[in-house]
């Protein structure tokens, strides 16, 4: 037999191809370069989910557990829920919480509405000053919080809402961010789809609730998001306009740990992963639309 007929593969038989890794692109990646990506992924994931595991694993301790020890022991020796109990006995965490539940999902509901109507407005409608009225949402974000609560402080004061819930929600009610992600939004759908609507006669209203507002579903869900977890991990402002401790969130009932038992770690991370796990839950119910926002404006056959 010769050489060409051992190397020559038969006939009727495709040869064996080698797995490859590509990127989005379809260009070949690297075997080092796969193993530096997910090296770099794994010290991301280590930076953002290890400070929330650590806290988890305190709160399952024991008292007789060592917190301190050297080297630390990662998992809990005898896990137990006796520290979330202790959290409920020392402070009043689940009214805390429904307040918390009630500014986060008005705001939630005032920016989701807000956000999409101005946004629209911005993206679609033609009217004097538009372009004004867009510099002046992105000049908005530009503006610490800090140099204007003096300003919303005496404002709420004047309207008669300090130490009320609606004096929490209402300086936060539509964020300039939140309107210019639906401006873009809106922006990047197809004007075809609206002129054909127009034609049918269907209105602004129409073309906005039944046309444009489907098709940003994934943009909502970021609002959404972005607007709960503001409102909810909101410390500052509360503290400054609330005085009655019965309509604390959240966050600053959280801080009376710190203060009657800054030794107990235990019973401060039992109250960390209370105040986190709301936010994880809504993120798991919203992370389809959340993920989806980024191929909005495609025109769905």
């Amino acid at each position: 037999m010769s050489v060409l007929e051992r190397v020559r593969p038969e006939r009727g038989v495709t040869p064996e191809r080698e797995p490859r890794v590509t990127d989005q692109l379809g260009r070949r990646v690297r075997a080092g370069e796969l193993v530096w990506r997910y090296l770099l992924l794994l010290v991301v994931l280590a930076l953002a989910v290890g400070p929330f595991l650590w806290q988890l694993s305190t709160s399952l301790k024991g008292p007789t557990e060592d917190i301190y020890g050297s080297p630390p022991s990662f998992l809990p020796g005898r896990p137990t829920l006796h520290n979330y109990t202790r959290v409920a006995g020392t402070i009043p965490v689940w009214d805390y919480a429904l307040n918390s539940l009630k500014v986060a999902t008005a705001s939630v509901v005032t920016n989701c509405v807000g956000s999409a109507l101005a946004g629209y407005a911005l993206a679609r409608l033609r009217f004097r000053g538009r372009r004004v009225t867009t510099l002046a949402f992105v000049l908005a974000m530009l503006v610490p919080v800090e140099g204007i609560l003096i300003a919303q402080f005496t404002t709420m004061r004047e309207l008669g809402l300090n130490n009320t819930l609606i004096g929490v929600v209402l300086p936060g009610a539509v964020g300039a961010m939140n309107v210019l992600l639906m401006r873009n939004a809106f922006r990047a759908l197809p004007y075809e789809i609206e002129e054909a609507a127009y034609v049918d006669g269907a209105n602004a209203w129409q073309r906005f609730l039944r046309v444009a507002l489907p098709s940003v579903r994934g943009t909502v869900a970021v609002v959404a998001i972005f607007a709960f977890m503001g409102a909810w991990d909101d410390f500052l402002w509360p503290l400054i306009v609330l005085s009655d401790p019965s309509r604390f969130t959240l966050t600053i009932g959280l801080n009376y740990l710190h203060g009657t038992f800054a030794d107990d770690e235990r019973l401060v991370a039992a109250g960390t992963v209370i105040a986190v796990a709301p936010l994880i839950a809504l993120f798991a119910c919203l992370q389809r639309y959340f993920f989806r926002g980024v191929g909005e404006g495609a025109v769905k056959g």
